[in-house]
């Protein structure tokens, strides 16, 4: 049957309504779904007291996806000629659906259901009953069907309906739930026929009736058994509400399995390629247990899983795999594999289906090589037109690395956020198959995900600075981090740079005392904030601190960003820099630069680009 042109009014009110929660809420990468029924007796309570918004608030506190609806009155004398399930459907912010059953009292008696999702197609048709007439109320969304009714008191009309919901299940190209008030105990003719087609969800051993005190269970939730593959059960309990209505709510949690085709939610990224291994990094949307295959060999491929103290660690959206003891100059083919867990107990643990990716590659190099291209991006604060337009001038570089210097994943507020523009700058520079190094500038300190911004992250020895070697060239990379005094207003007693920086001291001394160090053939120095040159900040306690340490060091060059302006510095010319200091530009297309450093023989050169190709520095260190 179609829905009354009145019906359909009340759908398109409360779409902005429903738009306004998606927007809160944001896509549901759990893949999880909470389906409830309650029979609200149109909101009388056990207190005789009649209160929709009572009613609304235990439907809010258990936050359901769905909810069938039982006992409920549109514009009856009895209620006031209120529309109840109009009334509830704003009071919780989901899309009302109404079956009536009967006409009464002026009005419709029947079952409706509210949900989040606005459903794509709806549709009820009578069920008998002596005492009154009942009704199966069929919803469809885009995952799955949802079906409330409310069986008649009589035997052999709740047999008579079991058979019409049979056949009309039966019709279902998707997962379909059924729902309701059917008025009938677990060891019932009809509940054993039910099982015969559906498997029910909701706990039959916690009774829902009467309210105050339940004795008996009568409430349902259940689903049709040809789909029960779909999906997996997580929870099943019976709302602890002795006074809204004289049923209490019932709860069902599912977890529906995830289309191997969508468990991957990033592309793998390559970390902290030193001591002869490297990290893969990628995030699935759904809960996994993930391992990475490799090998120099596409047919005899190693597995490697992440065990901390014997146990795997899994069960999450983020992955971040080791592989060592590689040999360095060999080339590896490695894929990642992802198995969706659904179910994660003490003694139960079920698992969906797999995603393996393509292979991609690596290398990492040799003590006998000494060549290598770096690409060094920084301050590109979330401009993905900026990010193009520099790459465009590299692409055809073959590069073996990237550095990201900072102030380019810049205010994450949120994971989705952050993952977000991570995922553009791994895609574009081919993180799959080159390692890139992020470091962190003082943007990335800022905003609420800021501290959960370093799990996307493997850093070298685990730190925001350190240092590595690529062939025999040392690079040192340091965090200097906020641009203001730790005291400023705008970080609310929140910071405390001071530990980190003093750190970095030790870290200098023994890294500038280290064989690694002293016998590499080119030394690069790379942060985020200058502590040389005309444009550094009023407040520079790194030179305090540093200062003196640096000024005996003989790096090649020092590579910073932060002040959106390129600048160059030879030695000696800025606060007495004992090496020459090269300055990135910023995000906005007219001062944006792409830096090329190169080590090529005993020569090494660094190359300025700006977002049109044109070169602004072309040094030899």
């Amino acid at each position: 049957m179609k829905h009354s042109n009145r019906l359909m009014a009340i759908l398109f009110m409360l779409l902005p309504l429903c738009s306004l929660h998606s927007q809160e809420n944001g896509a549901r990468e759990d893949n999880t779904l909470r389906i409830m029924s309650y029979n609200i007796r149109n909101g009388k309570g056990m207190d005789d007291v009649t209160d929709y918004q009572r009613t609304a608030d235990v439907i809010n506190k258990v936050r359901p996806n769905v909810v069938a609806l039982q006992e409920v009155d549109s514009v009856t004398g009895r209620s006031g000629q209120t529309d109840v399930l109009r009334i509830l459907g704003e009071k919780t912010l989901m899309y009302p659906t109404y079956a009536p059953a009967i006409d009464y009292d002026g009005g419709k008696y029947g079952i409706g259901m509210l949900s989040k999702e606005k459903p794509l197609v709806t549709r009820y048709l009578a069920l008998p009953g002596r005492e009154e007439e009942r009704a199966l109320l069929i919803v469809e969304f885009e995952n799955y069907i949802y079906c409330c009714t409310h069986l008649s008191l009589t035997g052999e009309d709740r047999l008579a309906s079991l058979d019409i919901i049979r056949k009309e299940a039966a019709k279902a190209n998707k997962p379909l739930f059924i729902a309701g008030d059917l008025n009938a105990h677990p060891d019932s003719e009809v509940i054993k026929g039910m099982q015969n087609d559906f498997v029910i969800l909701s706990n039959i051993k916690q009774p829902t009736f009467p309210a105050d005190k339940p004795t008996e269970t009568i409430d349902y939730i259940a689903a049709y058994a040809k789909d029960t593959t779909a999906f997996t059960r997580l929870s099943s309990w019976v709302v602890d509400e002795p006074v809204a209505s004289d049923h209490r709510p019932i709860v069902t949690d599912i977890v529906f399995v995830q289309p191997a085709a969508k468990i991957f939610r990033t592309e793998p990224y390559l970390q902290n390629p030193v001591g002869n291994g490297i990290t893969v990094m990628w995030q699935t949307t759904v809960p996994t247990y993930s391992w990475v295959e490799y090998g120099t060999d596409k047919n005899q491929l190693k597995k490697a899983r992440t065990i901390v103290d014997g146990q795997v660690i899994c069960n999450d959206l983020q992955n971040k795999i080791r592989l060592d003891n590689l040999e360095p100059g060999k080339t590896y083919y490695y894929r990642i594999c992802s198995q969706e867990i659904m179910l994660y107990q003490a003694y139960k643990k079920v698992f969906g289906e797999t995603a393996v990716s393509d292979f991609h590659t690596f290398t990492l190099p040799s003590s006998s090589e000494s060549d290598f291209t770096a690409v060094i991006f920084n301050d590109l604060h979330k401009h993905s037109e900026t990010l193009q337009a520099l790459y465009k001038q590299v692409k055809d570089v073959d590069y073996d690395f990237v550095i990201f210097n900072g102030d380019c994943i810049d205010d994450p507020a949120n994971h989705d956020e952050a993952t977000h523009f991570l995922s553009e700058l791994n895609e574009t520079v081919g993180a799959a198959n080159k390692p890139v190094f992020y470091l962190r500038g003082n943007h990335e300190i800022r905003n609420a995900y800021s501290i959960g911004l370093r799990n996307l992250f493997d850093y070298v020895g685990d730190k925001t600075y350190g240092s590595f070697n690529w062939g025999d060239t040392r690079i040192v990379m340091l965090d200097c981090g906020e641009d203001k005094p730790d005291d400023h207003w705008v970080y609310y007693g929140l910071n405390d740079f001071s530990a980190l920086r003093e750190a970095q001291v030790g870290f200098l001394k023994e890294e500038l005392a280290s064989k690694p160090f002293k016998q590499a053939a080119k030394r690069v120095l790379i942060h985020h904030v200058p502590i040389y040159g005309k444009d550094v900040d009023r407040y520079n306690p790194c030179l305090e601190l540093w200062g003196g340490l640096l000024a005996k060091a003989p790096f090649n060059v020092c590579i910073n960003a932060h002040t959106h302006r390129h600048a160059y510095y030879p030695k000696g010319e800025a606060n007495n820099n004992n090496f020459p200091v090269v300055v990135g530009g910023g995000y906005r297309m007219d001062g944006a630069t792409v830096m090329v450093l190169q080590k090529k023989g005993k020569e090494m050169t660094l190359r300025v680009l700006n977002a049109k190709g044109e070169t602004l520095q072309d040094l030899k260190l």
